[in-house]
């Protein structure tokens, strides 16, 4: 059973002054739990070795499926190859991803459930939120597997310095900037990206934000804020594979825009290889051996419990666990049809004494940075809890 420990909550007006204004569910519950897992320094250890990893093996199976020509059975969408494989050619930074585990604790092993690469979600959760609850509650506020702030940091940096020290950053800084933007009325995306301009500035950018539908596009020239100043990067948290469905033309002005300037998107359109859950059967078919990974394929598996899941699917929408002989024992519905489905063998996720699961979130940034967990039931929804931890 997980090792829990009950703590004092954060007040709603607390978290709204450290910049969380999502404290409350839809249900009207808490959605930051008032207990925390407890993780020895081993298991946290063994999140990090896997975080890091499974990354090198993202990495070899992206470049599996650029050689081979397999987009198609990621469902990359063929207006958005061009942008994937010039981002990756070019090796655009990825700034973060974050990896969902079941297992590490309770003596499940880790299984990797799939890479949230081009997701901020919980992002701010991890770096900030678990952090202030052991400071409110008198503990040990460094007593967390968690660099996300000082990782995302160095990350930005190495948008200049490459694969150089990014402590030197001011050697090879010459002023570029850095545009945010997110969708106009979603509080949390924006708290999100704000959060992400903020690392930015720290890293010693010079940065702005404004909405997506303020921003400006010209295919000979870049992207522009409204005051029309040109970017040199563009952070947008938006989904790559939704940019591909937009009627409007803007997938080939900033195909146009990134293929004749050098303005650089953020994260880079190769993310949506890791991000599409199609690559877990591609990586299963590269390591078959790796502890780390479940049996993964486009057909249903035979004679295993399984999870049948959309390769772009959120939230826990669209999903179905069945058992050995192929009975649903449980299902969600969504709006993610219209992509094709992936079938992994089912991992067990550790328990609470009431029957809970927890799933846990290592954010990956240069390196395995931050653990979170998600609490919820048999499968993860929009309604499930973040779970602060702690490392005894």
């Amino acid at each position: 059973m997980i090792q829990l420990e009950t703590v004092n909550p954060i007040s709603p007006a607390l978290m709204e002054d450290v910049g969380m204004t999502w404290h409350t569910d839809p249900d009207g519950q808490p959605y930051v739990a008032a207990e925390i897992v407890v993780v020895t320094e081993a298991e946290a250890e063994a999140y990090y070795t896997a975080a890091n990893e499974l990354y090198d093996m993202y990495v070899a199976a992206a470049q599996h499926v650029i050689d081979h020509d397999r987009f198609l059975e990621l469902d990359i969408p063929y207006n958005l190859v061009d942008h994937i494989c010039r981002s990756w050619e070019h090796d655009h930074r990825h700034l973060y991803g974050r990896f969902d585990f079941a297992g590490g604790v309770d003596g499940l092993p880790i299984k990797l459930i799939e890479f949230n690469a081009d997701t901020p979600t919980s992002l701010f959760e991890t770096a900030i939120v678990q952090w202030a609850l052991l400071k409110a509650n008198g503990m040990n506020e460094a007593a967390q597997f968690n660099t996300v702030y000082a990782s995302l940091v160095k990350n930005f940096r190495r948008l200049v310095t490459g694969e150089n020290d990014p402590d030197r950053f001011g050697e090879y800084y010459r002023y570029q900037n850095i545009l945010f933007s997110s969708i106009r009325g979603l509080p949390e995306d924006e708290q999100t990206v704000r959060f992400l301009q903020h690392l930015a500035d720290d890293a010693g950018f010079q940065t702005d934000f404004c909405y997506l539908d303020e921003v400006g596009f010209l295919e000979e020239q870049g992207i522009f804020n409204p005051q029309q100043t040109r970017f040199d990067y563009w952070f947008k948290l938006y989904p790559w594979e939704d940019i591909a469905l937009q009627t409007d033309g803007i997938n080939g002005i900033l195909d146009d825009i990134t293929r004749n300037t050098a303005t650089v998107i953020l994260n880079p359109a190769y993310t949506l290889l890791f991000q599409s859950k199609g690559i877990l059967k591609v990586l299963y078919e590269l390591f078959p051996d790796s502890p780390y990974l479940l049996e993964t394929r486009s057909e249903k598996l035979h004679g295993k419990q399984q999870v049948a899941k959309k390769l772009f699917g959120r939230e826990g929408a669209n999903v179905s666990i069945y058992d050995a002989a192929g009975n649903i024992l449980t299902q969600t519905s969504g709006e993610y049809d219209r992509y094709q489905t992936v079938y992994q063998a089912f991992a067990e996720y550790p328990k609470d004494a009431q029957g809970r699961n927890y799933q846990a979130g290592v954010f990956f940034a240069w390196e395995g940075c931050g653990l979170g967990f998600r609490r919820g039931g048999e499968i993860l929804d929009n309604l499930s809890k973040f779970v602060a931890h702690r490392v005894k």
